[in-house]
């Protein structure tokens, strides 16, 4: 597509064809990306549960990285044993403690790490809690934050 670039004001400027704007789904008001690369529309942030989904996937991604499956399985088997002492517990942490004690540690990684809709369920309620610094967390806290 080629623009003609016009006098608005006392500025230079482009008209974008509607169409063109309406497929980006952008409108009065909103804001366009110019760089040397051209006119694009700027990135759509992602919803807030996008973005604690990606959090906490990170904070797993973490814990796998530094840990080895049976620290995360032990520490991972405390927490849960402390939450249902104290009367915290929930129908995942179910599912979670038979991952933890009779699954291989590809299914306990899958778990962890997978990108489906079923990973992402079991990582909202996450009982590898404690085994990262406060440090580490409040960096990828930061990193995936919008």
């Amino acid at each position: 597509m080629r623009t003609i670039v016009r006098r608005i004001g006392s500025s230079l400027g482009v008209v974008l064809p509607k169409a063109l704007l309406d497929g980006w789904r952008v409108g009065e008001g909103d804001h366009l990306k110019v760089s040397e690369f051209g006119v694009r529309p700027q990135q759509r942030r992602a919803s807030s549960q996008q973005l604690l989904d990606k959090r906490k996937r990170q904070l797993a991604v973490a814990v796998v990285r530094e840990f080895p499956p049976l620290q995360i399985r032990s520490q991972s088997l405390a927490n849960l044993h402390r939450w249902k002492s104290q009367g915290t517990w929930l129908p995942v942490y179910d599912e979670w403690q038979r991952i933890l004690e009779h699954s291989s540690d590809g299914t306990l990684f899958a778990a962890m790490l997978g990108r489906d809709e079923e990973a992402n369920r079991l990582r909202q309620s996450m009982p590898f809690v404690g085994l990262l610094s406060a440090e580490q967390v409040k960096t990828i806290y930061e990193e995936t934050g919008d």
